[in-house]
Parts: C-alpha cells; sequence; structure tokens
C-alpha cells in the first residue's frame, strides 16, 4: 500500500505558537503550545524570540501520528521572512532597534531563519527539501477556507500585522484560494485594538475585556473621533491615522489630546464612562470597517459565504452584525482564529494548493487536544493526595444534581479543545438562573472585571425557544461561540448571569452530533430545572485554560469551586 502523506504545520513567529498535524488530508492533532508550558500565549511576541519553536506541542502531534518527526513528509511553517523585511523604512514612529527599525528587523529576520536548523537539530536528520515558507496571512485564509463547509466562499483575514499586510481579501473555490486585495500597515484593525486596549489600562492582549467593556458605553460620543483615526474609502480600502496612533511606541500624547482623557495607570482598573464610552466607539468603528470589507467582497465575488480568520475575526460582535444586516448569508470562523490557527492554514495549504488535493475534511467540532485514561487521572488524583472523589455510573446526572444546588463544577472530559474557547471539555460550568454568580465566580475563582459577560451554553434543540436566531443557528460558527446573540426578552430574567447588559449572549450552541457527553449533560440539568444552558466558562484563573489532569487538580485545589468532575469521577472538597 502506498505510504500516507503527514504534513505538520506550525506557528511560531509571533505568539499563540501551535502545531497541527494531517495525515492525507484529515485532521489528527491541533494543539497550542501554552496549554503544556502554563505560558499564556506561549510566549510574548518580541523581536529577538521568533525562533522559539512549540516543541511540545510538535511531540504532542507526533505523539498522536505515532511518527517521528523525520517521517513528517512535509512542513509547513506559517511566515515568509523576506516579506517581514519591507517593515523596514515604512513607519515614521518606532523605537530603536526594535519593530520597523533596521536594526530589530534585520534581527528578526536572522533569527526567524534558524528555525529549519532548529528542526534539523529535534529530527536529527536535515529536513530542509520538507520545508515551507507560507506567508502570514494565506495561513489564515486557508485555515479557515479549506476546513469550511462551503466550496465556494469569499475570504477575509484581518489581525495585527502578518509580513507587511494587515487585511487580506480572497476568493476559495475547491482545492485553490486567490488573494484579491491586500491592505498593508499601518492601516491595522489589529494593532488599532491593541493599542486602544493599552492606552485603557488592559494589555495589547485584551481585546476581549474592550469589547465586554463596550456594551456599557455609548458608541456616538467619541465616534467622530474613531472617524478622524479610520477612514472608509472606495473598493473595500480603509485606512489609519498612524500619525495618531503611533503604533510601534508607547506614545499616547495624540490620543489623550483627541479623547480629552488621560492613559490609564491604576490597578485595579476602574472604568469610567470614558472608557466604557471610547471602547464603544471602537467596537461601532470596527463593526463599520468589518461590513465595508465584506459588502467589497460580497459583490467582487458574487459569493453569499464569508470564511473569516484573524484575531479580530474573534468580535463576535461584528460577525452578527454581518448575518443580522444580510451582508452575507453563511458565515464561518474557523475557531483558533487568531495566529495559532496559522498552523492549520500552513498544513493545509500545502495539502490542498501546493500538492492539489481535494477537499476531505471539515472542522466541525473543536476537540482536537489531549485526552486522559482513567488510569492517568487516578494516578493524578493519588500524586496530590485527594482522597475525597468517588467514580460515577453517570457523571452527568451528578453535576447536573450539583449544578442545580448552585455548586460549581470544574468539567474536564475527553480531548482539549482547540483555539481561545472553552466549549464543554475544559470547562467552569455554574447555574445561569442565579444573578449572584457572576459576582460569586469572579471573587472565588476567576479574579476578572465584573464588567466581562459569562457564555451560555445551550442545546441546539431549544436555541430559538431562548434567543432570536437571526437566521444562523445552523452555522458551525455558532457552536464554536463566535458570533453573539439576542435573548428573547422573556426569557432573560430566568438566565441573568449569561446575560450582558445589551441583552446578547456569546452562546455556545451543543450539538448532540458535536459533544454528546456535554449535550447530555446540559440536558440532564434542563430535566431538574426547566432550563436547557448552563453557565460556561474556561477551566483557569488568570492562566492558560487546563490541559492535563494535574492543571485540573491544582487550580481546583487553589480555587474556592465546589467539585471536580473529571473523567467519571466526582471530586469534592
Amino acid at each position: 500500500m502506498k505510504k500516507p502523506t503527514y504534513i505538520l504545520g506550525l506557528n511560531f513567529a509571533y505568539h499563540e505558537l501551535s502545531a497541527c498535524i494531517i495525515k492525507n488530508g484529515k485532521l489528527l492533532a491541533a494543539v497550542e503550545e501554552e496549554r503544556f508550558s502554563r505560558i499564556k500565549r506561549g510566549k510574548q511576541a518580541l523581536i529577538n524570540n521568533p525562533d522559539v519553536l512549540p516543541k511540545e506541542a510538535i511531540n504532542y502531534c507526533l505523539d498522536i501520528a505515532q511518527i517521528p518527526l523525520k517521517r513528517v513528509n512535509y512542513i509547513g511553517l506559517s511566515f515568509s521572512p523576506k516579506e517581514r523585511l519591507k517593515n523596514i523604512n515604512v513607519d515614521s514612529y518606532y523605537m530603536p532597534g526594535n519593530w520597523g527599525s533596521e536594526r530589530g528587523e534585520r534581527l528578526f529576520y536572522k533569527k526567524i531563519t534558524r528555525v529549519p536548523l532548529l528542526l534539523n537539530h529535534l529530527a536529527g536528520e536535515d529536513l530542509s527539501r520538507k520545508i515551507r515558507w507560507i506567508p502570514h496571512h494565506i495561513c489564515h485564509a486557508s485555515s479557515a477556507f479549506f476546513v469550511s463547509p462551503f466550496s465556494k466562499s469569499a475570504i477575509l483575514s484581518i489581525d495585527g500585522i502578518g509580513e507587511l499586510s494587515s487585511t487580506w481579501m480572497g476568493y476559495g473555490k475547491n482545492n485553490a484560494i486567490q488573494v484579491l486585495k491586500e491592505i498593508y500597515y499601518p492601516n491595522s484593525l489589529g494593532f488599532l485594538w491593541e493599542k486602544i486596549s493599552k492606552y485603557l489600562g488592559f494589555t495589547e492582549y485584551d481585546a476581549s475585556k474592550i469589547m465586554g467593556l463596550a456594551a456599557y458605553g455609548n458608541p456616538r460620543r467619541f465616534y467622530k473621533i474613531f472617524q478622524k483615526i479610520v477612514q472608509l474609502k472606495a473598493d473595500g480600502e480603509f485606512t489609519v491615522d498612524n500619525s495618531i496612533m503611533r503604533f510601534r511606541m508607547d506614545d499616547f500624547s495624540q490620543l489623550e489630546d483627541l479623547f480629552k482623557t488621560p492613559k490609564e495607570i491604576r490597578r485595579p482598573l476602574k472604568p469610567t464612562k470614558n472608557h466604557k464610552d471610547i471602547a464603544a466607539a471602537l467596537q461601532a468603528i470596527t463593526d463599520d470597517v468589518v461590513i465595508h470589507l465584506v459588502t467589497f467582497l460580497s459583490k467582487k465575488t458574487g459569493s453569499k459565504n464569508i470564511c473569516l480568520a484573524g484575531g479580530v475575526a474573534l468580535n463576535c460582535v461584528s460577525n452578527s452584525l454581518l448575518l443580522k444586516n444580510s451582508i452575507c448569508k453563511n458565515l464561518y470562523v474557523q475557531p483558533a482564529a487568531n495566529d495559532a490557527g496559522t498552523a492549520l492554514g500552513a498544513a493545509y495549504y500545502i495539502w490542498h494548493q501546493e500538492l492539489n488535493k481535494p477537499r476531505s475534511f471539515i472542522m466541525e467540532n473543536v476537540y482536537w487536544g489531549p485526552k486522559y485514561s482513567d488510569l492517568e487521572i487516578i494516578s493524578a488524583l493519588k500524586k496530590f493526595k485527594i482522597s475525597s472523589y468517588k467514580k460515577t455510573t453517570d457523571i452527568t446526572e451528578k453535576v447536573a444534581e450539583k449544578l442545580s444546588e448552585g455548586k460549581i463544577i470544574g468539567w474536564f472530559q475527553g480531548r482539549e479543545e482547540w483555539g481561545p474557547r472553552a466549549l464543554g471539555n475544559r470547562s467552569l460550568l455554574a447555574d445561569p438562573r442565579r444573578k449572584d454568580m457572576k459576582e460569586i465566580l469572579n471573587e472565588r475563582i476567576k479574579r476578572r472585571e465584573s464588567f466581562r459577560p459569562f457564555a451560555p451554553s445551550v442545546l441546539k434543540e431549544f436555541l430559538s425557544s431562548w434567543f432570536k436566531e437571526h437566521r444562523w443557528g445552523k452555522s458551525l460558527s455558532a457552536e464554536f461561540m463566535e458570533v453573539n446573540f439576542d435573548a428573547k426578552k422573556i426569557k432573560q430574567k430566568k438566565i441573568p448571569s449569561v446575560i450582558h447588559i445589551d441583552g446578547t449572549g456569546r452562546l455556545q450552541v451543543v450539538s448532540k452530533k458535536t459533544n454528546p457527553l456535554y449535550h447530555k449533560l446540559i440536558y440532564q440539568f434542563y430535566k431538574r430545572t426547566g432550563v436547557p444552558i448552563v453557565l460556561n466558562t474556561s477551566f483557569n484563573d488568570n492562566e492558560p485554560i487546563v490541559c492535563s489532569p494535574e492543571d485540573a487538580i491544582k487550580t481546583f485545589k487553589r480555587t474556592k469551586m465546589d467539585y471536580l468532575a473529571i473523567g467519571n469521577y466526582l471530586v469534592s472538597k
């Protein structure tokens, strides 16, 4: 028989280090390095560390495939180093020796081009003929289209920056994609969110916090100021005024002058009305840009399907407006839309675009990470001297009972989720009927800002009874927690802890086909309470989502959750 073809995809240039492996076009494993290293995003995006590889993620993928690295046929690296050198002399605002400077960019180039040698060292042989450098946004686009349910689709990738471009627009048909237009730095929505996040007192990685805060503000108050910064142009173009933003400097003077608000430095942060209104206006201008881009793409391609990738594609508010306003008919957001997903795109670009293989795989679920046996779970419980646990014949029945009593449960089951969302395998669960549950979770476990919403996980068959579907209830992206739904007013008071201040829920539709165990748990809760919904948040406390039984037990021990449901075992305190 002909030997199978294995393709390893890697992301490492900036952040969200990750690896995936496919066998004859079928995905075997995909995982982020942070899950193993316990370092958020795998590393910081620095000018001097693009050669830090996701070694543990690579080893996991190879273990699942049951092959050594030298047996891999192709290795896709989601970056084009020479294209990155185009940043030299592009920007007037930069720090000497850092991003945008000649010395900094040449250091970055020198470091990242060491990666093949590092891979050779890991394999114990020369892998250079197997390695393919693939542009960042091509990988984003491939990660969305090639695993989507669409045979034809417009494709949009939006983030901070790839090599030099921040936005990529294209079209996919069967097993090929083509670029239609690219928008280049400094015209970057992703960097706009990073800079405003820092201006408001958060970090550059806190876009999701700003998105939650935006619902509390008045978007009209500062909207005209954002229109000075961001301007829509003809043919799907937009510009960002970098003389104001100064993306590559810690200079906020222009923003302070425009908004008449000093950069926030207090800790802990207590958002003011100005903060809320700035966040709301940022969300509004982002909605405008995304709608502008997708409208152009829809007309250009004639497609009512859209595939989204890049960090900005995780903005579930903008995603929802595309469907609500009929800008597109069908939407697919690859669940690891951030840079982690470029590893997936690199692998599938090689399989389809370079090897010309037909498509045979749709990413319908996110469960591509590690799973653990009962033996491994018991071993971890003994290691931490945990004696208060019982094996159950039906873990869903026990957990549903505890949830209905107001208990907080760490839910650890099956394979780890791919991407930034906890979707029912590494989740913290609670009763959505309790109005005080947000405060309890934040105080006892999550230790995060009070304005951030928690997500509802709702049984697919009950979705239309509780939420206004806006025709996208059947979208796979609704199962990945990538769109907002408006809760029906008559139902909002029944599930107050999962409804945001604007009456929406960034929900997860739970399908029996996709996750039968989680579906069964929520159904058991429904039988007891009449509510087919549970509160779902990621199983962590200001760290990466837990991966192993040891991670879960450590988090259980140091927080005030009530129970840990790990495999078939229910652990109490």
